[in-house]
């Protein structure tokens, strides 16, 4: 008889399961998403806005058209073609239409791409338009 109960040990040890390779896979994991979340970047362009007298904080700034200094225009972090700057304030206004067009012009961009870009807001409905400036 005591052969039987050694065997019933060993069955119990057999059914065990290790959980150590386990959790090392979920703790390499973790170091994996930490450190690759420290190198995600967000995408943009950088430009040099003029400074301004009399700023005025705007809330609920939806569409954001950027001029850099090349005077290329860039909606949603995407280039846009002057004459498709109206269709894409359209597609933008109409996913919300409570929200305003915030120009940020490069100081350095031409004032007639600033008109085309105000002339495309306007002709696809959106009265409310504002230009970003720095703070002095």
């Amino acid at each position: 008889m005591p052969r039987e109960n050694t065997t019933v040990v060993e069955d119990e040890r057999d059914n065990e399961i290790n959980l150590t390779p386990m959790l090392d896979v979920v703790f390499i994991m973790l170091i994996f998403f930490i450190v690759t979340a420290s190198f995600i970047k967000e995408s943009g362009i950088d430009v040099n806005k003029p400074e301004a007298v009399t700023p005025r904080p705007v809330e609920d700034v939806n569409i954001l058209v950027a001029i850099d200094e090349n005077s290329d225009i860039w909606i949603a972090g995407r280039m846009i073609d002057p004459r498709a700057v109206r269709a894409n304030i359209e597609r933008l206004h109409s996913e919300n239409p409570e929200g305003s067009v915030v120009i940020q012009a490069d100081e350095h961009s031409f004032n007639n791409t600033l008109v085309q870009v105000m002339d495309g807001a306007r002709q696809a409905g959106v009265y409310k338009i504002s230009l970003a400036a720095n703070r002095e």
